[in-house]
């Protein structure tokens, strides 16, 4: 984000510097005020997604949420924070499972989405007005084997996500939405949480939050 970094609040800023060098790991815990799907035909693609940790495909209001935020080295050497985002819905917990990356070259941050990182997608990330953060997701491209292809943007959706933390109530407000071009809204949650920050290096990474496979293409 370059000098655009500073334009955020201060919490945001300790958030979002979450890392290897800051040592820090930072787990959210919250409430949904409301996790909801588009029209019905979406919702046999959104399970699908959800074999792997990719989107949810339940609805509920006042849902209970964790988010995991914690930094490694993966298998490839390369910086890697958890967004590990725990929905506690009524039929059970859904998981929707991102890991952010560091380019080699530094000049970029991959997505990668679910737990064989079969989708990435690079971020472009900006301050708003307000000191909120907003980040709107690239060109996603699957990836497995030697295959890698752009996912044509009849069945891909184009994520957004703000969040912004509120003085009053000493809470960070998080909205997401995931749009189809061509068939509009797919998938988002809005609530707030809080934000506990803990020592990276002495707690590591706990088992499961991880990926099961790692992709080694940026």
């Amino acid at each position: 984000m370059g000098a655009d970094f500073g334009r955020l609040h201060p919490e945001l800023r300790r958030r979002f510097s979450v890392g290897l060098d800051s040592g820090e790991a930072c787990t959210g815990t919250g409430v949904m005020d409301r996790v909801w799907h588009g029209r019905g035909f979406v919702r046999p693609f959104l399970a699908l997604g959800a074999t792997r940790n990719i989107l949810v495909p339940e609805e509920g209001r006042d849902v209970p949420f964790v988010i995991e935020n914690v930094p490694y080295a993966d298998s490839y050497g390369r910086e890697t924070v958890t967004f590990v985002r725990t929905f506690h819905l009524p039929g059970g917990p859904r998981r929707f499972d991102a890991q952010m990356v560091l380019a080699p070259r530094g000049d970029r941050i991959l997505d990668y989405l679910g737990t064989h990182q079969h989708l990435a997608s690079d971020l472009h990330l900006r301050a708003g007005e307000r000191g909120e953060l907003v980040v709107r997701s690239g060109v996603h491209r699957f990836r497995e084997g030697p295959v890698d292809v752009r996912v044509p943007e009849l069945v891909g959706g184009e994520a957004e996500v703000r969040e912004a933390f509120d003085e009053e109530t000493g809470r960070f407000r998080i909205r997401v939405r995931v749009v189809n071009r061509y068939f509009g809204p797919l998938f988002g949650y809005d609530g707030s949480f809080t934000a506990v920050y803990t020592d990276a290096a002495r707690l590591g990474v706990r088992p499961g939050l991880r990926p099961v496979r790692e992709e080694a293409r940026a």
